[in-house]
């Protein structure tokens, strides 16, 4: 019996191992193929902050909200190094006229729900640009909410045509 029992263990240990770091390195490449994250209840994912045109003062990030709480959290600011300030906006369209406002009390994310900063509606607007995101970079931007607290992530810029597409 100990003879089989010692047979059969190395082949044991060593596919556990195996399936283990194919696990390890599946997890790794979805997340990052996604780009997506987590803090607490809210699921965060594509972070994107569109490539400012040469000069620009400002430029605008994307990024997808899921709060998986029972109850609503509230994304009251974002700070980040390559802008002097940096407030959360709405634009839309009334009556044929494009209009863009600060959320002075921040954007809620219901619970169960999930909010898209997306280009023409909430985003997180960057202003007085020490310098202008590129193309290919990854920016870290920290992102304040009311009840979640802080999560510093990784935002990938890109151009307008990249994120047309999705």
């Amino acid at each position: 019996m100990m003879a089989i029992a010692a047979r059969f263990a190395p082949n044991f240990f060593n596919s556990f191992s195996m399936r283990g770091l194919f696990l390890a390195i599946s997890f790794v490449a979805i997340s990052i193929c996604t780009n997506s994250a987590q803090a607490g209840d809210l699921v965060f994912a594509h972070p994107t902050i569109r490539e400012a045109i040469p000069g620009a003062p400002v430029a605008a990030g994307y990024i997808s909200i899921t709060n998986n709480s029972d109850s609503a959290d509230r994304l009251v600011a974002a700070e980040t190094s390559f802008a002097g300030m940096t407030q959360i906006h709405e634009m839309s369209v009334t009556d044929g006229i494009m209009r863009m406002r600060q959320l002075k009390k921040g954007l809620e994310i219901p619970a169960g729900a999930t909010v898209l900063l997306k280009s023409g509606g909430y985003h997180i607007m960057f202003m007085r640009l020490k310098e202008s995101p590129k193309a290919g970079e990854v920016r870290k931007v920290t992102l304040t909410f009311e009840k979640a607290g802080t999560m510093e992530m990784d935002f990938t810029v890109k151009t307008k045509a990249e994120i047309s597409m999705h």
